[in-house]
């Protein structure tokens, strides 16, 4: 199975990548976690948020493998515990499907990215930032890996 992060914005700092790449080097070889990035929209003095917020989701319904289970990252969503992570976590690997994962940008996913969707999960009712989301989304997902296969990690 593998699991990819879309994600609006790119240029992001080194300490974003290297702590996406460390749990994405803890997890086993069947179960790992590629980030696509998607430029933002125009944004500035008389542009069209909307239009900005739709090019986004163009791009990122492009990135969707073919048959991806997707999650968006929304902040209506589903709030899950960590528990409730491992648990869907577990269910992806039954069903052998890949996953995408998608974070919207400062203006979040379009309407047609949530309609995608198969699930909403909502990390937090505070607003994080984009590249701090990037490390959470890893390391929770290796989190859930490692309650799913009895390793000390999660103690």
């Amino acid at each position: 199975m593998h699991i990819r992060l879309i994600a609006v914005g790119t240029k992001m700092p080194a300490w974003v990548a290297q702590g996406v790449d460390e749990y994405h080097k803890r997890l086993p070889s069947e179960m790992k976690i590629a980030v696509k990035e998607i430029p933002l929209g125009k944004r500035g003095k008389g542009a069209d948020i909307q239009r900005a917020i739709n090019d986004e989701g163009k791009q990122q319904l492009a990135a969707i493998g073919r048959g991806d289970t997707v999650v968006a990252l929304d902040v209506k969503g589903k709030p899950w515990s960590t528990e409730t992570l491992a648990s869907e976590l577990q269910g992806w690997q039954l069903q052998g499907n890949n996953i995408s994962l998608l974070v919207g940008g400062p203006d979040g996913l379009s309407a047609d990215c949530l309609a995608r969707a198969d699930r909403r999960w909502s990390l937090s009712a505070l607003t994080l930032p984009h590249p701090l989301v990037r490390i959470l989304l890893a390391e929770q997902l290796y989190r859930a890996w490692t309650i799913n296969n009895n390793h000390p990690y999660h103690r």
